[in-house]
Order: structure tokens, then sequence, then C-alpha cells
């Protein structure tokens, strides 16, 4: 599959307050394939969002290229980029009407009149805003005019689309039916987009592929799931979802390489926990236990820690549970559907183990 944009060694630099140089974006490197949804994702101040405006041409690199397909386009003013961007602030004009607003961009381009009516309607169809073309955005709720927002990128038909948090201003629910509506139409239309956000949840139900990035720099690449389920480091563990770990010691059976397909399990608090997968550690070796609450189970068949509960939330669809491990700490731990097994009380003796097939380790000094 051809690659739309390709990242290669980006770096940005702007000057402190002070006059020394402030690296906002470290050396990254990435490429997008054509018609993923790619998202940016990590705390305030990671870059994410210098990222993205590199892309769009409201930034210059300080070094390294951005390429859109195989061209260069460093020194290519963003009219000229074939982008379009979704703002956080929305940025439609107050006084135009929803169709205006949405035709606004065609009119600079000087498009033809009845091809300019014919391809605004048909995409205020797209969005649910053809019974509103007439009103103003002042008569238009937060979500509607974040999808006039929408639909006056997409009208120019860019080779890319680019999100800037443009979901925050949006109360919970809201952002929760906006994001499946934004998918929806991305996946239909099949454009390449790039969508910067802090929200994990976000990132996770509308991604191709998350970027995780801190301090200017990528941590991790890849699908959702892979990302959540398996990252490389106790950053990217710890930055999205609940987690908490536990020290333990890798345990390889007797000739094993290190670096081969075998059965591998780690040792913590005398307990043993098959691990499942390549073990990226040497036998005897430190590792740390990354542990998801909805990957850990109570009392279940096999091998547990014992521990107690010193907290316990009903939370409707789980129940949450602080247990402590003697010696070794805290876990959490949800348990979905306690309206049938009811929820543990306070101070009673419990076994933690993980659900088959969900450990992870990662070497100790990760």
């Amino acid at each position: 599959m051809a690659a739309d944009l390709r990242l290669r060694s980006l770096r940005k630099e702007f000057e402190g307050p002070e006059g020394a140089p402030v690296l906002a974006v470290d050396d990254v490197d990435l490429t997008i394939e054509k018609g993923q949804l790619v998202t940016l994702l990590g705390p305030s101040g990671c870059g994410k969002t210098t990222l993205l405006r590199m892309i769009a041409g409201f930034e210059e690199p300080t070094a390294g290229d951005v390429f859109f397909g195989d061209r260069r386009v460093n020194n290519e003013a963003p009219n000229v980029r074939d982008t379009a961007m979704v703002f956080q602030s929305y940025a439609i004009f107050p006084h135009l009407s929803v169709f205006e607003n949405v035709a606004f961009g065609l009119r600079v381009k000087r498009s033809r009149a009845r091809g300019l009516r014919e391809r605004v309607e048909r995409v205020l169809e797209l969005v649910g805003l053809t019974a509103m073309a007439d009103r103003s955005p002042s008569q238009l709720s937060g979500g509607q005019q974040q999808r006039v927002a929408l639909a006056r990128c997409i009208v120019m038909q860019p080779q890319l689309l680019l999100f800037d948090e443009p979901l925050s201003n949006l109360d919970a629910k809201l952002r929760e039916q906006m994001r499946i509506e934004i998918r929806d139409l991305q996946q239909r239309l099949g454009i390449t987009s790039v969508y910067v956000t802090h929200d994990q949840v976000e990132a996770m139900s509308i991604s191709d592929v998350v970027v995780v990035m801190n301090a200017g720099r990528v941590e991790q690449v890849g699908p959702p799931l892979e990302v959540y389920a398996r990252p490389v480091n106790r950053f990217v563990a710890d930055f999205i979802g609940k987690v908490t770990f536990l020290e333990a010691t890798l345990r390889l059976g007797p000739g094993a390489d290190s670096n081969a397909n075998v059965a591998a399990e780690v040792e913590v608090g005398g307990v043993h926990w098959p691990l499942p997968g390549p073990p990226q550690a040497t036998d005897g070796q430190p590792v740390m236990l990354v542990l998801r609450p909805e990957a850990l189970r109570l009392d279940a068949p096999g091998p547990g820690l014992p521990g107690t509960v010193r907290r316990a939330l009903f939370l409707g669809s789980v129940a949450e549970y602080q247990v402590e491990i003697l010696g070794l700490g805290t876990v959490l731990v949800d348990v979905p559907n306690p309206a049938v097994e009811g929820v543990r009380r306070v101070g009673e003796a419990v076994r933690v183990s993980p659900t088959p097939g969900s450990l992870h380790a990662l070497p100790a000094a990760r």
C-alpha cells in the first residue's frame, strides 16, 4: 500500500524565554499509509500539535523532511499542500450561514457555481446538516458546529485531513457520539487522516494506528490493541488506561534461548504464572509485570497471589477493587457484572491471578 505521508528525522526547536533552544519535536520518523486514521497521542507539551502543524505547513521544521507521497513539501505553503484541518475551536464564520461556511473554501478557489452547490449539498447530507443549511452558527449546538467545521474540510477533498483535538470543547456524551461519526465518515470517504488528542479512549476507539509521544519523541507506534496490551515501556503502559506494576523474575525452561519463542513464566511472590509470547529478558532477570485491572481475576482456579481487599467501588458494569498483596504492593482488579455476584467486602481475603494469555512483562530497567 502506498504511503500518503512520510516524516523523516523531523525536528523542531523553539527559542525559550532566556534565548536557549527548546526541543519540541525530536527526530520523528513516521509513515502513514493511504486511507489510515493515525492518532498522535500524548500528554500536554509532548509535541503532538507541533508535529501536526509541521505537516500542515504552519510550522517550519528545524531539520528533517515532510513527504506527501514522493513529494517533499517542506517549502510549500499550507494552502498548496492539499490538506484541511479541523480545529479545536471550530473556526467557523459567525456571519455566514451553514451553507456559506462549507462553501467558503470552494469560493476562494473560484469553483464553478453549479458544481459548488452540488458538492456542498452532498457534504451537508453526509454530515446530517441538510435541514440546517440556511441557519447561522449561533443557532447550532456545539456538535452541529463541529460538523460544519468537518464539512468545510471534506468538501475540499484533501489528500490529508488533520484534526487538532477537535472534540475537547464538547461534553462527554457528545464527544463519544462525534468520535463515532468522525470515524464512520473517514472510513466511508477513505481520506488519510492524522488526529491529535490527549484522550486515550478517543485514540483507542477511532484509530487504525496510535502514535504515543512523550517529550517530543515517539515512544511506540502500533494498532490500538497492540499499544494497550503490549506496551514497549513503562511510560506507554502508565499513560494508556489503568495499570499497576509488580516486580517479578523471569524463568525459562532448561536450555532455552531468550530470543526463542519458548514457554516462559514469571515468578512473583513464590507463585509462577505463564508468560505468553517470546520473553524479553534472560533467565533469572528481574522484570516488571504490566497488570491491567480487567485482565486480573479474583479467586479463579490456578495459582494466585494471596491478598486483602482494601477498597471496593461499585461502578455499575464493573466492581473495582484495590487489593493489597502482602510484601508486593497493591493491584487494581475489575470484576464485570457485579450485580450478579455481588461486591466483595473491604478486608476480605482473596487470591489474585491473571486471565490466560493476558500477562505482559517488561525488563525491569524499562
